[in-house]
């Protein structure tokens, strides 16, 4: 059963794009890093395991938003 304003499609639709910012910004971030550019006035260090972490918890989320957006 399906809503008049398809509120089950739009969770998964948001599920999925947070999912794929996170996967995509982190990946960008990364191969930035291994090519040793950084933002101008940066000074923090790059966390690979944090981006690792949070790529993975992309790939998750891609997977949930799509595997509900084609159940």
């Amino acid at each position: 059963m399906t809503d008049i304003l398809g509120l089950d499609s739009l969770v998964a639709q948001m599920v999925l794009g947070l999912g794929a910012a996170l996967l995509l910004g982190n990946g960008f971030a990364w191969f930035k890093e291994r090519r040793g550019e950084r933002p101008a006035g940066e000074t923090g260090q790059f966390h690979r395991g944090r981006a690792a972490f949070l790529m993975v918890v992309g790939v998750l989320m891609v997977a949930w938003g799509l595997g509900s957006l084609l159940a």
